[in-house]
């Protein structure tokens, strides 16, 4: 008989590395940047990017126009301009109920209040605190001053009366009118004024004219 040769595999370690399969063999690693490499392409401006052309904006739609009245049956007051009126007193779910917008308490919460003006509820009013000085007289006299100079446009021998004086839009209507001697005249003149200071009427009286004062 032909005996059968027994194979026997390898035991232990040795064995084992033997029989496994050949690893890959890796690729040598890349060698590292060096720090200053690698600031200064941080550091290093970035080139600009292409500009895009900018978007074209959408135009806001036109609020719809009213329609042309073609009748009284078709006038409306303009959008906005009336309102409804404040309706307190309607709940809470109104937003004014309970104390109708009054606040609790107080002077001001009860019916009938009313204040005089500049009241600042008790506190000094402003017209108090502020420093006065001097008065004022209520019986003072205004007049509209005109000078002898303004008085040279007018013709010789003319009336110089308020109402001339109004139309050349030398005084006002509502004013009394008052002669000063400022500047100088050379014309014969007949004025009527309500006053006159002392050197208007001796310039006046020297250029051959007439003062007349009037009456308040």
């Amino acid at each position: 008989m032909v005996e059968k040769k027994k194979t026997t595999k390898p035991a232990g370690p040795a064995a084992k590395k033997t029989a496994a399969k050949p690893s890959r063999a890796k690729a040598p690693a890349r060698p590292a940047k060096p720090a200053k490499a690698a600031a200064a392409a941080e550091a290093a401006p970035k080139p600009p990017a292409a500009a895009r052309p900018p978007r074209p904006q959408k135009k806001a739609a036109a609020p719809p126009s009213r329609p042309a009245a073609t009748g009284i049956h078709d006038l409306a007051p303009a959008e906005g301009s009336t309102h409804y009126r404040k309706r307190v007193g309607r709940g809470p779910g109104s937003g004014h109920g309970k104390t109708a917008g009054r606040g609790y308490k107080g002077q001001k919460s009860r019916t009938g209040y009313r204040h005089q003006r500049g009241f600042e509820g008790g506190q000094m009013p402003l017209h108090r605190r502020v420093p006065k000085r001097g008065f004022t007289n209520i019986f003072r006299v205004e007049y509209d001053v005109v000078n002898i100079s303004d008085l040279d446009r007018f013709e010789a021998g003319a009336a110089v009366t308020p109402q001339a004086l109004v139309d050349a839009r030398l005084s006002r209507k509502s004013r009394l009118v008052k002669i000063l001697g400022d500047g100088e005249i050379k014309k014969a003149l007949t004025v009527s004024a309500h006053k006159f200071s002392a050197s208007a009427k001796a310039r006046i009286e020297a250029a051959g004219g007439r003062c007349e004062v009037l009456s308040r």
